[in-house]
């Protein structure tokens, strides 16, 4: 493995491509530590050290951001409205038939559906930007825990200067990525993201040291190891569907005769799942913030709090809600992304079929039956990974410091995976032997 990435150094272009996204990379954890214009950063960091942020409320930007939210940085919005924006525009295109059909234009369709996404991006950063603003004046952000002022300048154009500033911070985050796609190693957003997770793993396991002891620790590294395998097993584990296309002239040439199959993964959804679980159970929490109040909150707040707030995430009801509604959602995404009718039309259109099924209606119908079998474990498999954090609370108590589960996981895997992959087919272009064996 060392000696193949060597070989990816010692070949100048893939080298060249290698340091650009090295650097862009670190330029991007660069920013995620430069304080916002107005935002005191020594009342922020004393705020870090004594609110308990651990499992709170705005986590899981948080982990997306790679702290910089709770930072109220330059890069504190993180790619969560690129995120955002994708998945809406991809939804858009059951709504909408002008998505579908740019979308089946190839790459001139394509590169629209990207420009609306990124309006649709800088839309959506104004709007958290200005969400994390009143956040950070009220004390919201830090669960009001911490009474130090955040934005002391609270002036009409101090705070618009801010929230313009946040909202830019997603644009530039945007286009680096987007640098990475193109002169990079590819997959930009990904590797931006995958970079934010990894870097809470040292604070997170840093404090579970610190908290739990070295017992603990090794348990939890030990848990990791085992999260890992189950997920890598599983997101390289599909059902190969055979296709046939028959020989046919097209011309003076005969073309098909040729055998393939139809990749069916066990986990087509992958992660969105997830995160549209984890966002929608954030929404009672965040209506409940703001419902808090100097005096006694009302009893419905406290309600949430104790059952459906992630900080204390414990609750059966919470663990129950989880894991049912990413199921729901793996279906959800899974019908939308994949339609049966569409494959086979294709196939029918080009003279492939598969053996033993007749062509059209029954073709989409055996489709139809073989995805709703795989996506029944793959959702079952995305439930056990999502509550994974919340059942290592009462099995060691490792509090919500856990690394190792849920949405974190899931996106390294796939990422690290997916990463390697194209170093190791850059590297086969060039005769070498590549990463993987």
């Amino acid at each position: 493995m060392l000696s193949a990435i060597g070989r990816a150094f010692r070949t100048p272009d893939l080298r060249n491509k290698l340091l650009f996204t090295l650097g862009i990379i670190a330029i991007y954890r660069f920013g995620t530590f430069i304080p916002g214009p107005g935002v005191d950063y020594r009342n922020v960091q004393q705020c870090l050290v004594t609110a308990d942020t651990t499992g709170g409320l705005f986590n899981f930007v948080n982990l997306f951001s790679g702290g910089a939210l709770l930072q109220v940085s330059i890069f504190a919005l993180g790619i969560m409205p690129y995120i955002t924006a994708s998945i809406i525009v991809q939804l858009l295109r059951v709504v909408i038939p002008r998505f579908q059909t740019l979308y089946q234009e190839g790459q001139q369709g394509q590169a629209k559906l990207t420009q609306y996404t990124r309006y649709l991006t800088i839309g959506l950063g104004l709007l958290n930007a200005t969400t994390v603003v009143t956040l950070a004046r009220t004390g919201a952000l830090f669960n009001n825990q911490c009474s130090l002022d955040l934005i002391p300048d609270d002036s009409l154009m101090m705070i618009l200067l801010l929230i313009i500033t946040l909202t830019a911070g997603t644009g530039l985050i945007m286009w680096m990525g987007e640098l990475i796609t193109e002169k990079g190693i590819g997959n930009g957003m990904s590797l931006l993201i995958f970079t934010s997770i990894c870097a809470s793993f040292p604070g997170a396991m840093g404090a579970i040291w610190a908290a739990q002891g070295p017992t603990t620790f090794f348990l939890v590294i030990l848990i990791g190891l085992v999260v890992i395998g189950v997920v890598v097993f599983v997101e390289q584990s599909q059902r190969r569907i055979p296709v046939h296309y028959a020989k046919r002239m097209v011309g003076r040439r005969t073309v098909g005769g040729t055998s393939t199959y139809i990749p069916i993964k066990v986990n087509m959804a992958g992660v969105i799942p997830v995160i549209f679980a984890s966002s929608l159970l954030t929404i009672p929490g965040l209506i409940a913030q703001f419902n808090m109040g100097s005096g006694n909150p009302p009893e419905w707040v406290n309600w949430i709090n104790t059952y459906l707030n992630t900080a204390g995430g414990n609750s059966p009801l919470y663990l129950i809600l989880m894991f049912l509604l990413v199921i729901a959602f793996a279906y959800f995404y899974v019908g939308i992304t994949f339609n049966p009718q569409e494959v086979s039309d294709n196939m029918k259109k080009y003279g492939g079929f598969i053996p033993g099924i007749r062509a059209g209606k029954p073709t989409e119908n055996y489709l139809q039956y073989v995805l709703s079998r795989i996506t029944f474990p793959g959702s079952i498999y995305l439930g056990i990974i999502a509550v994974i954090p919340i059942l290592a609370v009462a099995a060691i108590g490792a509090s919500q410091n856990f690394p190792f589960g849920g949405t974190s996981i899931l996106i390294m895997v796939g990422v690290g995976l997916e990463t390697v992959k194209q170093i190791d087919a850059q590297l086969q272009q060039r005769h070498y032997e590549g990463l993987l064996r």
